[in-house]
């Protein structure tokens, strides 16, 4: 009865409703297998349920593609908030614009290919076999999808070759979506544009420029930040580097030449600087030991290392930084030098880190704090100052507690204001005027000094100048302090103002007075302002205008630096000793620096191997009035006998159309008529004397040849390139004799027969 009941009602249905029907059922019995037979067993009922089957697959594959769609939509939205989320601290999968092989990219364009084809297929309802890809870090509107050949010299020159490079991985330039320029208004139109950035593979933060992103990498490595957020990025620990200085192992990064104010830095062209500190500490630690010394600003703790490991037991080191990577950096570098860190007062016992038992005796004590704190809770004997650029900021500290006959050694790099290229900020950071001058690097120097020596009457004390050097790249400034009053009131008097004539570069210190000239320029030698129009002169300061050398001091700097065998500062420190007494080489007397009469020295007894236990004094206590009013009396007599203040540049002052002697013809010829001469290491070609500037215009002019024009004979010409040639070989023979003969004496005065043979030979 259920059969024909069905069969009526189908026979009831048009046949137009009845063909879809059965074209399901024919599909499912397609399908099915025997869907036929269900329907013979089942009635109309089954067929029924066929029906509403298919109709479910339907509507679950269009929902399956819609939540496929959404979670695509929130990946690519998840990835786009977590690159610019750059507080998130957990690993993720790196950029698709960071990759190691250009052919990766390339490999991305195949993948975004199938994503194009699907997405044509869908819109022709055809299937596409086209070979065309599209850019995977360009959108559609930039780049349309092109061949391989063109989307390959797309990649290399638009992406690849303005990629930054880090760890073996380039970060592409990307213009995809990642980072929104601000919406540009056009009539009643708003739109963004896209801008093209970079992605950082450390923070994963987006820069614009390649420049800017170059420098936000170096910062990180900098700050010991090399740890990338993504998972492919390297360790940390292979960045960093060894490197040797003076038998000194120090670990510096990467890029350890760039200077940054908040990062470790180490200059390997400051070689010669640490030289010189290291010697004149080893000359004041033959004075009294041990001593406890300073480095403020240790930045890798190359300079305190080298310190602690060659004078041992004669120095307690103390090395202090602000920055937590840099004090880090210096505990790793004195276990790696086999020496004991001492920090926060406690010492850590780390025997693997320590050798033998010989080495366990040297502790280096690592701070953390700011500069001028340490110097104003602790009292030191010698203290030096490398800040990154001016070092005014840290004088009034340094002086504060520094002991009496203590050294204060600073090295300043502001070389920009200090050479007068920014004279603003000279007048800025040390209240000085000054403009460029043949002489600018003594001005630099004196300049330092005049500063140095108003901090330190600040704090009731005076200075004795050891050492100033300056080189292209540092101005360095070594000075003793005199603790009292009336050392302080003396070392104020020698800072004056300098009157400098532009046209002639003569040059004079104004006279002592508080009366005001009517004319300043009458001091000046030259008639400058006389015979030309307007002003002529300029008057700079103030400077400081006594001596810049101390000539025992320096003696015994060079002996300790062939003791420790410094070959670099040692020809710097020998043209220092003739500059400090104004003499050459073949004047030059050798003698030892432990003579009796070299003993007093600024006050004080130097302990020496011939001298008698009663002749030395005790140190730490104040010295008697008579070793005082001896010191007084011999600087009173030694001052006349200084070294005179600036130089001249011999080419400044030559003549149009006239040879200039050779340097060294030219100094003996100003030594034979009467004049102290010496050269200097300020200017290779400069010449430091007392003969005023018209004599030495007139000596110079007087042993100038004529030189020949070209409208001469061929025969002279070459005859006076021979003359030279055969002069210069000449001079290069007596400077070769001269620096021969002083080593020999230098070697012979200052070793024993009981010192080792390769000393001697250094």
């Amino acid at each position: 009865m259920a059969a024909e009941a069905a069969e009526a009602s189908l026979a009831a249905l048009s046949p137009e409703r009845r063909q879809p029907g059965r074209e399901d059922d024919e599909e499912e019995s397609a399908e099915g297998g025997g869907g036929d037979e269900t329907a013979a067993l089942n009635g109309v009922v089954a067929s029924g349920k066929v029906k509403t089957n298919n109709l479910d697959v339907k509507v679950a594959e269009l929902e399956l593609k819609t939540e496929e769609k959404e979670m695509e939509e929130d990946s690519t939205k998840e990835s786009d908030s977590n690159i610019l989320d750059v507080s998130s601290d957990y690993p993720r999968e790196k950029h698709i614009s960071i990759q190691r092989h250009l052919a990766d990219l390339e490999k991305l364009a195949d993948l975004k290919e199938g994503e194009f084809t699907m997405a044509v297929s869908q819109n022709t309802d055809l299937h596409v076999t086209d070979e065309r890809k599209p850019c995977p870090l360009c959108p559609e509107e930039k780049l349309k999808a092109c061949y391989s050949y063109k989307l390959h010299r797309h990649l290399q020159n638009l992406h690849w070759k303005v990629s930054v490079e880090f760890e073996g991985y380039r970060m592409c330039i990307c213009h995809l979506p990642c980072r929104p320029v601000k919406p540009n208004l056009i009539g009643d139109q708003a739109f963004s544009k896209m801008g093209a950035h970079y992605h950082c593979i450390i923070c994963s933060a987006t820069i614009m420029r390649r420049t800017d992103m170059i420098g936000h990498i170096n910062r990180h490595v900098n700050k010991g930040e090399t740890e990338s957020r993504f998972i492919t990025a390297p360790s940390p620990r292979s960045s960093y580097r060894v490197l040797k200085e003076s038998a000194t192992d120090v670990q510096v990064l990467p890029n350890y030449s760039t200077p940054h104010k908040t990062d470790s830095y180490f200059n390997p062209k400051m070689k010669l600087n640490r030289q010189l500190i290291f010697c004149a500490l080893a000359v004041l630690a033959e004075e009294r030991k041990p001593i406890e010394c300073l480095d403020a600003f240790g930045a890798t703790g190359i300079m305190g290392l080298q310190w602690a490991k060659h004078l041992r037991s004669s120095v307690k080191v103390t090395i202090n930084d602000c920055n937590e990577n840099s004090v880090t950096m210096i505990r790793e570098n004195c276990h790696l030098n086999k020496m004991k860190v001492k920090l926060n007062t406690k010492e850590e016992d780390n025997e693997e880190a320590l050798g033998d038992g010989e080495e366990n005796t040297d502790t280096i004590e690592v701070t953390k704090m700011d500069a001028n704190v340490i110097m104003h809770l602790r009292s030191f004997d010698f203290i030096h100052l490398d800040p990154f650029g001016t070092s005014v900021n840290y004088l009034d500290s340094a002086f504060r507690n520094v002991r009496n006959l203590g050294i204060v050694s600073l090295t300043s790099t502001d070389i920009s204001s200090l050479y007068a290229k920014a004279r603003h900020v000279a007048l800025r950071h040390y209240g000085c005027n000054i403009v460029r001058t043949e002489y600018y690097r003594e001005l630099a120097a004196r300049i330092v000094i005049a500063a140095v020596t108003r901090a330190a009457a600040r704090c009731n004390k005076g200075i004795e100048v050891l050492l100033a050097v300056a080189l292209e790249h540092f101005v360095l400034v070594v000075v003793r302090v005199l603790r009292g009053p009336s050392p302080a009131d003396d070392s104020a008097k020698k800072i004056r103002y300098l009157i400098h004539c532009q046209w002639c570069e003569e040059r004079i210190f104004q006279k002592e007075g508080n009366m005001v000239e009517e004319n300043p320029y009458q001091q000046l030698p030259c008639d400058c302002h006389g015979s030309m129009p307007g002003k002529t002169a300029v008057v700079l300061g103030p400077l400081w205008s006594g001596a810049l050398f101390n000539t025992g001091f320096i003696r015994r700097m060079l002996f300790e630096a062939v003791q420790y065998g410094l070959d670099e500062a040692q020809p710097l420190l020998k043209t220092l000793v003739c500059e400090a007494e104004c003499t050459t080489l073949k004047h030059f007397s050798t003698h030892s620096p432990y003579d009796e009469n070299k003993q007093e020295e600024c006050g004080v007894y130097i302990k020496t191997p011939n001298a008698s236990a009663e002749s030395s004094l005790v140190h730490g206590k104040r010295k008697s009035d008579e070793v005082i009013r001896n010191a007084a009396k011999r600087q009173k007599s030694e001052s006349s006998a200084e070294h005179p203040a600036f130089y001249y540049n011999i080419h400044r002052h030559s003549i149009k159309g006239m040879n200039m002697p050779k340097l060294n013809k030219f100094l003996n010829y100003l030594s034979e008529a009467g004049y102290r001469v010496s050269r200097t290491h300020f200017d290779p070609m400069g010449v430091r004397t007392n003969a005023p500037l018209a004599q030495f215009k007139t000596i110079l002019m007087k042993y100038s040849t004529p030189t020949y024009t070209a409208g001469q004979a061929d025969g002279p010409v070459h005859l006076t390139e021979g003359l030279q040639a055969a002069e210069q070989v000449q001079a290069v023979a007596d400077i070769k004799a001269e620096d021969a003969d002083f080593l020999e004496d230098v070697a012979a005065t200052m070793f024993p027969n009981d010192y080792p043979t390769h000393c001697a030979a250094d």
